[in-house]
């Protein structure tokens, strides 16, 4: 139902204290904490006794204590207590435990085969770290659908001339041709629409008047993380093959789906962009902005989900569907080949 040897998005790492923090992902109930040093721990949520949320509990320096018995667990998930028994621990009172990093002011969670788990193998963000670049706080959504139509809508770039008319919308964006591309862990759809204004969200932020080229490019990586890059640079000056002028504008968004069931997602992202590394009110103006359009999107795909779940007649597809097509059957390959 998901890939579940993969990183995926926990949260943001501010998220994470000395708080047992409940959550679920790929339908696994999971406690989360950082042990007195700041090192983040993700546990099975459940006491192997009575099953009784551990986030139910406390914790005791960096362990966990059941609030039904008093069962305690270390943060390798293995039982180092049990007070009303304790010179006969029971061997089987173990919990699970998952690999977790900070990375990109974000916490990962590793949720399949803990041996396979390579922080290696975590997303590489670009720049990050790059000083002329300026990011957003970013956010978080919880949209209730399922995860892979939120993957639809970001391998989409027509949908916006229709749910983001004063946004992302703009000439173009609804009939321009598209390009669709696969590598071995991800599907990408772009295209570039030449000689127009640039799309409202863009007003303002891109560094030169008159019309534009523009790059729509929508990547999607495997199990859920998608990277929307746009480019505007004067119009004469863009294309797939040409090098980027002083001019050139260049904003990334990177979403990161984390399925909750499978029916609920967990939506985060930033964007990054490569002017005003140090300009707050252009950050917070565009993460207003893309928490808008998110909104915009959560509307729909909520709707979406309930009819695809439950149809009365038979769906259809669009040519403009081939992207989403294509990632949907690499993430059923990657979950057989798991099998």
């Amino acid at each position: 139902m998901f890939i579940k040897n993969a990183w995926y998005v926990a949260g943001w790492s501010t998220d994470f204290d000395r708080t047992l923090r409940a959550e679920t992902f790929l339908g696994e109930r999971i406690v989360l904490y950082r042990q007195q040093d700041g090192t983040p721990v993700a546990l099975e949520n459940a006491c192997p006794h009575r099953k009784l949320p551990l986030s139910q509990g406390r914790l005791i320096g960096d362990m966990v204590e059941c609030g039904y018995h008093g069962l305690t667990f270390d943060c390798t998930g293995q039982c180092v207590a049990a007070p009303t028994q304790p010179d006969a621990i029971p061997r089987r009172a173990v919990v699970r435990s998952y690999p977790v990093v900070d990375r990109y002011r974000l916490l990962w969670i590793w949720m399949g085969d803990p041996a396979l788990a390579n922080p290696d193998q975590i997303f590489h963000i670009a720049n990050f770290d790059n000083p002329d670049w300026g990011y957003t706080d970013g956010g978080v959504l919880d949209i209730a659908c399922h995860y892979l139509w939120v993957c639809d809508n970001l391998l989409d770039p027509s949908h916006v001339a229709w749910v983001h008319v004063t946004s992302f919308a703009g000439a173009g964006t609804d009939n321009a041709p598209l390009d669709l591309s696969r590598s071995d862990t991800g599907v990408t759809v772009s295209r570039w629409i030449y000689g127009q204004p640039p799309s409202p969200y863009y007003t303002g932020l891109v560094r030169f008047q008159g019309p534009c080229d523009r790059l729509q490019h929508y990547e999607m990586q495997l199990p859920g993380i998608a990277l929307n890059k746009s480019v505007y640079t004067p119009a004469g000056t863009g294309g797939p093959d040409a090098a980027a002028v002083a001019d050139t504008y260049v904003n990334i968004s990177y979403n990161f789906m984390t399925p909750i069931d499978t029916d609920n997602t967990r939506y985060f992202w930033f964007q990054h962009r490569n002017t005003d590394p140090e300009d707050q009110a252009i950050s917070d103006k565009m993460n207003a902005g893309a928490r808008l359009a998110f909104e915009e999107d959560r509307a729909v795909l909520e709707e979406v989900h309930k009819g695809m779940k439950t149809p009365v007649t038979p769906a259809i597809d669009l040519g403009l569907d081939a992207g989403a097509k294509a990632f949907r059957l690499m993430v059923d390959r990657a979950i057989a080949a798991e099998r």
